[in-house]
């Protein structure tokens, strides 16, 4: 028990070390999160748990990599389930959302838009309007068309720069804590990665400094969901489809609404956390009285 918990602080110390000096450092040259240089800077910062993972399994206790942190091609009915669970709860959250007041159905998509106002100039939003005006095929159904194409395929890279440490390395030294202890845990640790991000207004660009106290609950609800799929994928790569796919699809839950906040609605908001908590729920109900009897 002491090896395990040795490994998991110097796993998280190394992580949180390499993320955030990479990320202050890009901050204090002048970057900013929500600018066109995040697409190059993104992709870096979620492979920070993944070179720390590395370092400490390979470097510092010279274990191999691929089978104790679930590294595996072998497919199985769970990688179909990490696809798709995504835009279901997507989906879920978008009906909740249409429930809370002051919140509407707008096929405009002008809530979308509005939401960024702050962050992305008036007259890129006025373009885009009309773009997506233009298409023969309402943005929603094609947004949904490439989510699921980006999600196990180009994003699941990226999130696999996260899930070979959060669902790899520490799932497997925390596992002594049972699986809904040590997800707790995770999700914590996990939410508090975030925090640089947040506050330069990642998910919550409406209320940065609100939103890294939303962050925590809202990787706590997801850990046990990426969790569980990694365990009965038997593979860390089923958690990063997962994880790239959420990623591909979150947008759908706020695409066609308007009225709430980014603390309410989406994925990141109220609605999410009933959504994403119904899927635990679901997990727990499956566990104990289905998966038990089979």
């Amino acid at each position: 028990m002491k090896t395990n918990i040795k490994k998991s602080l110097l796993f998280v110390g190394l992580n949180f070390l390499i993320s955030y000096a990479f990320i202050f450092s890009y901050f204090a040259l002048g970057g900013k999160w929500l600018s066109s240089g995040t697409i190059f800077v993104a992709p870096i910062y979620m492979f920070m748990p993944t070179i720390a993972a590395i370092v400490v399994q390979k470097f510092i206790y010279k274990e191999p990599l691929k089978e104790p942190l679930g590294i595996s091609w072998k497919l199985n009915r769970w990688w179909l389930v990490a696809w798709l669970l995504a835009p279901v709860a997507a989906f879920a959250t978008l009906g909740i959302s249409l429930l809370l007041p002051d919140v509407r159905y707008c096929p405009q998509m002008t809530g979308l838009l509005e939401r960024f106002r702050a962050v992305i100039p008036p007259k890129v939003l006025e373009r885009a309007a009309k773009q997506m005006a233009s298409f023969p095929v309402h943005p929603f159904w094609i947004g949904l068309f490439l989510g699921l194409l980006a999600g196990p395929t180009v994003n699941a890279v990226a999130g696999f720069g996260e899930e070979l440490g959060w669902r790899g390395l520490l799932q497997k030294e925390l596992g002594f804590l049972g699986f809904w202890k040590s997800s707790a845990l995770i999700g914590v640790i996990w939410g508090l990665w975030h925090a640089p991000i947040i506050l330069q207004g990642h998910n919550y660009p409406q209320h940065p400094i609100a939103g890294v106290f939303m962050m925590t609950p809202l990787c706590v609800l997801l850990a046990p969901i990426f969790g569980y799929v990694r365990l009965k994928a038997k593979s860390v790569i089923a958690a990063a489809i997962l994880h790239g796919s959420l990623n591909a699809t979150a947008g759908l839950a706020i695409a066609v609404i308007e009225g709430g906040s980014d603390l309410t609605v989406g994925l990141s908001g109220l609605a999410g956390f009933i959504s994403l908590a119904g899927i635990n729920l679901s997990i727990f109900v499956y566990e104990r009285f289905v998966e038990s009897r089979i």
